[in-house]
């Protein structure tokens, strides 16, 4: 892996070496040492040899900006290479030149693949058997499809309350699913004392220095997708803020590489009842209240990713705005009514922002808006019928259909 120069720690700056498996810098207390990981571009360009033509069959497109050996066996699904849908009659309602890229295409339906992938070929060839992370939903059935894909085994910690749906995923890949009776953050913590006891390979993003740099095949894909025609906006939900750290990484990267020509601004998103990146952003007072919200996957009260989230943001000149539960899931209605698109709640928070965004004036007349759904509404399809019409019951008579609609 000469192409990885080091790990460093956000806070302190202690370096470590990046062959290793180490998940926080040990100088701190907890899992505040975060650690980056550093690259020879160098070597990294003199490997990257594919054409920036807009055409991405997955990330391992990619592979040279990845953190893993040459030798490794990658443990794939074929993730990444997802659409940016052009939205216009969306771009209508919002006052914008409006696009999505769906991640929800991906193969266990979650932007979290991109990163999962990376953390099962690391685990594999470091030799472990077992990985483990914690999760809401989406990382743990991200985590099981790899697993089984590349034969390890898979135990995973989830609150009791996350969706039904999200939790049939692991369970139909082989993974013991085991339920805390508590909330993520409880689960969180008990997913790296086990990974102390027991040495099982943890993938939790927040802490997995590993897993941001999978994520950040996004904005690498979303700067070739979109070279020549950049928006003035990319738009991201933020829970644990791996997803918005990673994506500016992989957009800077093509950036200061001179593979594109500029960046744009990241307006990142979060759920009134769970805004603590948006608060550390904006300087407000700790929050110490445990998060809320029916986007489950952006449900976190401690986020481990603030620091890396926060530097994001300002590097890219953005700014963090949060919305309402209701506004949510009536962008997760207005979404499909409008493009066609479903996407579960935290995924349809971006279109929610936008609108709030626009009405605070940060997202000007006319300005174009990249909008990132991160996991499909299948994931959890009952929280959004709270805005949609019910089924209406009809007898099997054509008169009841006439009654309705009148004559053809």
């Amino acid at each position: 892996m000469d192409h990885v120069t080091h790990l460093e720690c956000v806070l302190c700056g202690a370096t470590y070496d990046p062959e290793q498996v180490i998940y926080t810098c040990p100088n701190h207390e907890g899992v505040k040492g975060i650690l980056d990981v550093h690259y020879d571009y160098d070597v990294v360009l003199d490997r990257f040899d594919a054409a920036l033509d807009g055409n991405v069959a997955s990330q391992w497109k990619y592979e040279a900006f990845l953190p893993v050996s040459e030798d490794a066996d990658v443990v794939t699904l074929q993730e990444g290479g997802t659409a940016v849908h052009e939205t216009p009659t969306l771009g209508a309602e919002l006052g914008v030149t409006a696009s999505v890229k769906d991640d929800g295409e991906n193969p266990t339906g979650v932007l979290k693949d991109r990163a999962t992938s990376v953390a099962v070929t690391k685990a594999k060839h470091a030799g472990r058997d077992v990985v483990t992370c914690a999760s809401t939903g989406n990382a743990a059935a991200s985590l099981a499809g790899y697993a089984a894909r590349g034969g390890l085994s898979c135990r995973i910690f989830v609150p009791e309350d996350a969706p039904a749906g999200k939790l049939t995923q692991p369970l139909v890949y082989g993974a013991d699913v085991l339920g805390v009776r508590g909330s993520y953050d409880e689960a969180y913590d008990l997913s790296l004392d086990v990974t102390d006891e027991f040495g099982w390979y943890n993938r939790n993003a927040a802490i997995n220095p590993f897993q941001v740099e999978g994520k950040r095949t996004v904005g690498h894909e979303i700067a070739e997708q979109t070279s020549g025609d950049l928006p003035d906006w990319v738009v991201f939900a933020m829970g644990d803020g791996c997803t918005v750290a990673g994506a500016w990484k992989g957009l800077r990267e093509f950036a200061d590489l001179g593979l594109v020509e500029e960046t744009p601004k990241l307006l990142g998103v979060q759920s009134a009842g769970a805004s603590a990146i948006h608060d550390a952003f904006h300087g407000h007072e700790d929050a110490t209240a445990v998060a809320e919200t029916v986007a489950d996957s952006i449900e976190v009260s401690r986020p481990r990713n603030t620091v890396k989230a926060c530097r994001a943001l300002e590097e890219s000149g953005g700014t963090a705005v949060t919305v309402s539960d209701e506004e949510i899931l009536r962008a997760e209605a207005l979404l499909g009514r409008t493009e066609g698109l479903f996407a579960e709640p935290a995924g349809a928070a971006p279109i929610a922002g936008v609108r709030t965004a626009r009405a605070e004036g940060v997202i000007g007349d006319g300005e174009s808006v990249l909008m990132v759904v991160t996991g499909n509404g299948l994931k959890d399809p009952e929280s959004v019928r709270s805005v949609t019409d019910d089924v209406v019951s009809i007898e099997p008579a054509l008169g009841d259909v006439v009654d309705r609609y009148g004559r053809g």
